[in-house]
């Protein structure tokens, strides 16, 4: 029995009604909780039964469950060499795009918190780009880099990088350089935000003594700064790799997937498997496979995140 076990036992001795009372504590409690279980059923668990369910029938988008097909899309899908390119680019391209934005995004906080209250004004100014509609930000990019009259290559050819106008969509490395353009001008504000965040929390006396003890910039921030935000910046990093894994708009709107198949992110082939070809059953088995492997590579940064936070405790 652990301590804090015996006061209750005493309790429960000394009245022969503290039984009943701590059921209807218990009972109470569930009855608060209820609701958020059944939140969770109907968001997480039923979709989840029912994409599993999708995989393994014969399904089209007009008729579902059509009959039991077992695990034939399953093996489909995996000796399917378009989806397995996909995937390998599509983790590429999140690694990628949240590694820059993590560190663009944490040097402009680390600018912003020098600039006090201004750097608050700043943040807030900031946001823009992360409240424009990903359609939008799509639309404004593709303007910005079409080969006729767009900004970019009017500015390559006036200064004279280039003699004539740039393809950025129609070169497959191009292709994805504009779809990760925009997604660090998009992005890079949330990173900022959360890395202001978690800047603000060092207390201001840490520095102080450092500046006291004689630490330069440098050492200050890699010994105090960095160590101390750590971990947020695991949680940040961590986020935005789950969400760049998901990219669908802008290839939608940039590139639609090409030229050819060079910029088809996993996201964009399910879509084109369930919305333009109707096979639904296909497209399931693609998103359970597709949710897995992004659980198993993301599994070491959990478990970096995990040491980070429990270091910081």
């Amino acid at each position: 029995m652990t301590a804090i076990d015996f006061p209750l036992a005493r309790r429960r001795a000394a009245s022969p009604t503290a039984d009943h009372r701590l059921s209807a504590h218990r009972l109470v409690r569930w009855l608060w909780i209820s609701p958020i279980l059944l939140g969770l059923a109907a968001t997480l668990v039923y979709p989840t039964l029912f994409l599993v369910a999708l995989a393994l029938s014969k399904s089209t988008l007009g008729k579902p469950f059509r009959s039991f097909v077992g695990l034939q899309h399953v093996r489909d899908v995996l000796q399917d060499p378009l989806f397995a390119t996909s995937v390998i680019k599509s983790i590429a391209y999140a690694f990628v795009t949240a590694s820059i934005q993590l560190v663009i995004g944490f040097l402009i906080a680390l600018l912003f918190t020098r600039l006090l209250k201004a750097g608050r004004f700043l943040v807030s100014l900031i946001l823009l780009p992360l409240m424009t509609p990903p359609v939008m930000v799509g639309v404004a990019w593709k303007l910005i880099l079409a080969p006729a009259g767009g900004l970019l290559n009017g500015l390559l050819l006036n200064l004279g990088i280039v003699d004539a106008p740039v393809s950025f969509h129609g070169d497959p490395v191009f292709a994805w350089f504009a779809i990760a353009v925009a997604d660090v001008w998009q992005w890079t504000p949330f990173v900022v935000i959360l890395s202001f965040a978690a800047l603000s929390t060092i207390p201001e006396g840490v520095h102080e003594a450092s500046i006291i003890d004689g630490a330069t910039s440098l050492q200050r921030f890699w010994h105090i700064t960095l160590p101390l935000v750590a971990a947020p910046l695991s949680s940040i990093y961590l986020l935005k790799l789950i969400l760049s894994f998901k990219v669908f708009d802008l290839v939608y709107v940039l590139t639609f997937g090409g030229p050819g198949f060079a910029t088809t992110a996993t996201g964009f082939s399910i879509y084109r498997r369930a919305l333009e070809q109707f096979d639904v059953a296909r497209a399931a088995a693609e998103t359970l496979i597709y949710s897995l492997v992004i659980g198993a590579v993301l599994w070491p940064v959990i478990r970096i995140h995990q040491h980070l936070e429990r270091k910081d405790a």
